[in-house]
């Protein structure tokens, strides 16, 4: 990210008195991304939910990691269709009820300790389907956004174990309370994402100033 100074102004560094680095190696590299609940859509048509956290956008892309053992891959690589929500703070214990779930069946074996097999995730998270527009995997509407989207590319790991899924987004449905009126802006001081950072939840802090693209 880059930022502006006021013309002839010399850019300075700012260092914490007294800050060092160590080096660590951590177990996952979480260091904070959006939740999202992807819905697909299984083999006998109905809908399989998984949450996740591995995405980054660009543009209408998004780019988004999945693990090989789970649900959501076989069914990318059957049917392109897909949703990407994004809960709030507020959807955060619905999340936490779909983590230990799996549509796999059976449940592969480095899952079997920790997951369980569930073919009806969004009855089981307290959530409700709601039908998308443009593509086959509903909707889930209690998230305040919802990206509806197909599959462009899907790529094995070269270390194995997961696939990195490129997906075009199509159409965006945004809550309406958090629409700014007659605009296509997104009010950022009234939506909370959910973030996920070394496997705890945070949402949002205080509003630090916008970027000099900002347009509103």
């Amino acid at each position: 990210m880059t930022s502006s100074l006021p013309e002839g102004q010399p850019a300075t560094a700012t260092i914490e008195p007294g800050l060092r680095h160590v080096t660590i190696e951590p177990s996952v590299l979480y260091f904070g991304t959006p939740v999202a609940l992807i819905s697909t859509l299984n083999p006998d048509g109905t809908a399989n939910l998984a949450p996740m956290s591995s995405s980054w956008y660009l543009g209408n892309t998004v780019v988004l990691g999945f693990g090989d053992t789970g649900q959501t891959l076989p069914n990318l690589q059957r049917c392109p269709d897909l949703v990407i929500n994004l809960p709030s703070a507020a959807q955060r214990a619905a999340v936490e009820r779909l983590a230990p779930l799996t549509g796999r069946y059976p449940v592969p074996d480095d899952k079997r300790e920790r997951f369980r097999y569930e073919p009806d995730k969004f009855r089981a998270a307290g959530l409700t389907e709601q039908p998308s527009d443009l593509v086959q995997a509903p909707r889930v509407a209690e998230c305040p956004v919802q990206l509806e989207a197909t599959v462009t590319g899907i790529h094995m790991a070269a270390e194995g174990g997961f696939a990195i899924v490129e997906a075009r987004v199509l159409q965006v449905h945004v809550a309406a309370d958090l629409v700014i009126p007659g605009t296509n802006y997104v009010d950022t001081g009234r939506w909370q994402p959910l973030f996920y950072v070394f496997r705890h939840y945070f949402s949002t802090g205080p509003d630090l100033g916008s970027n000099f693209r900002a347009e509103q």
